[in-house]
C-alpha cells in the first residue's frame, strides 16, 4: 500500500472540504432564490385579486413583513418584499432564473430599465465571475452604454468587445495633476485584474514595452494583449495629450510589423487602439482610423463621471460612431 505523505493528505482533504462547500453553496443559493421568486409570485398574485389595492403595497407589505420577521428573524423586511414582488416580475418564468447569481446579484439586475441590458450583464457577470461589487461598478459606470455595438450576431465582433470611453477611476490618478503615459502605463500593470474587467471580455495581459526590431530601428509598443474570443492580439498606445496624425500613424505602423513579426499562423489580424485622454473627431474622421475596421481611438476617464455627464459623453460618442458605420457601408 502507498503511503501518503502528510502534505499530500491535507492538499486531498482541504479539497474535498472545499468541493463539499461550494456544492453547499450552490444548492443553499439555489433554494433562496426559488423561496424568494415564490413569495415574489405570491404577493404579485394576491395583488392582482382585486381591481382597487392602492393601498396594498402601503398596508399588506407591512403587515406581512411584521408577521414574517417575528416568525423567521430577519431577511422579510419590507424593501426585500418589495425586491421580491420586482424579482418574479422581472424573472416571471422561474426557469429563466440563472443559479450562477446570488440574491445580491439580483437585487442590482432587477433595477435594470430594460431586457437587453439586463440579459447583457447577466451574461457577463456569469462569464466574467463578477461578483456583487463588480456587477455594481459596471452597471453604474454604464458598462453596456459604453460598449460601441450590441447587434446580434452568431460571432463576436471587436465592436461588440470594445468600449468607448473607458474609465479608469481605480488607478488611483487624479485627473488634474500631470500625469505621464509611463505612470498609467504602470498604473495599468499595478491593477491589472481591474483593468481586464473594465476593458472587455476575453482579454489577456501578454506583455509590456514590448520590443519590436527591424533590421534598422526598434520599437517598443506599451501594451499588448491578446483576445481569445476575437482570437487576435490586440496592441495599445497610450496617449495623454491630444491626438494627432503622427499617433495615428504610429498604432497603424506597430499593427502592420506585429502583424508581419508576431501573429501566428492561427491568429486573426491583430487590432491597435488608441487610449487618449483627448480624441479629436475631426482628425479620427479624415485618417486611416476612419477606413480601417482593426484600428480604434477610444477615449479614457481617470475618474468616475455623474451619470449625467457620462450619458452625455456616450451619446456623443455613439452619434459619431452610426455616422462613421452609415459613410463606411455608402462607401
Amino acid at each position: 500500500m502507498m503511503e501518503i505523505s502528510e502534505d499530500s493528505l491535507f492538499q486531498s482533504v482541504k479539497e474535498i472540504i472545499t468541493q463539499s462547500r461550494e456544492k453547499i453553496f450552490r444548492i443553499a443559493n439555489s433554494t433562496l432564490l426559488l423561496t424568494y421568486w415564490q413569495i415574489g409570485q405570491l404577493i404579485v398574485e394576491d395583488e392582482q385579486k382585486g381591481k382597487e389595492r392602492a393601498g396594498y403595497g402601503k398596508y399588506t407589505l407591512k403587515n406581512l413583513s411584521k408577521k414574517l420577521t417575528l416568525e423567521f428573524g430577519k431577511g422579510f423586511d419590507e424593501s426585500n418584499l418589495r425586491n421580491m414582488r420586482s424579482f418574479y416580475h422581472a424573472f416571471p418564468i422561474c426557469d429563466a432564473l440563472r443559479h450562477e447569481l446570488s440574491w445580491t446579484h439580483y437585487r442590482l439586475l432587477i433595477r435594470l430599465d430594460n431586457s437587453d441590458k439586463m440579459n447583457y450583464y447577466i451574461h457577463e457577470a456569469i462569464q466574467n465571475n463578477w461578483n456583487y461589487r463588480d456587477l455594481k461598478r459596471q452597471i453604474n459606470s454604464l458598462a453596456y452604454e459604453r460598449v460601441l455595438d450590441h447587434k446580434k450576431s452568431s460571432n463576436e465582433t471587436i465592436h461588440s468587445v470594445l468600449k468607448d470611453p473607458y474609465i479608469f477611476e481605480f488607478l488611483g490618478l487624479k485627473a488634474d495633476e500631470k500625469i505621464s503615459e509611463k505612470d498609467i502605463e504602470t498604473a495599468i500593470i499595478d491593477h491589472i485584474q481591474k483593468f481586464l474587467l473594465e476593458f472587455g471580455k476575453g482579454f489577456a495581459f501578454v506583455a509590456r514595452q514590448q520590443h519590436i526590431s527591424t533590421d534598422t530601428s526598434d520599437f517598443y509598443i506599451d501594451l499588448v494583449f491578446y483576445n481569445y474570443i476575437l482570437k487576435c492580439f490586440v496592441i495599445i498606445d497610450l496617449k495623454t495629450g491630444e491626438l494627432s496624425h503622427q499617433d495615428i500613424g504610429q498604432i497603424d505602423m506597430y499593427v502592420r510589423m506585429y502583424d508581419d513579426l508576431k501573429r501566428g499562423e492561427g491568429d486573426n489580424p491583430t487590432i491597435g487602439i488608441l487610449l487618449c485622454s483627448e480624441k479629436d473627431e475631426t482628425i479620427v474622421k479624415y485618417s486611416v482610423l476612419n477606413d480601417k475596421n482593426n484600428l480604434f481611438a477610444s477615449k479614457y476617464l481617470l475618474y468616475l463621471p455623474k451619470e449625467e455627464e457620462l450619458k452625455q459623453i456616450i451619446d456623443q460618442d455613439r452619434i459619431r460612431f452610426e455616422l462613421d458605420q452609415d459613410d463606411n457601408k455608402n462607401n
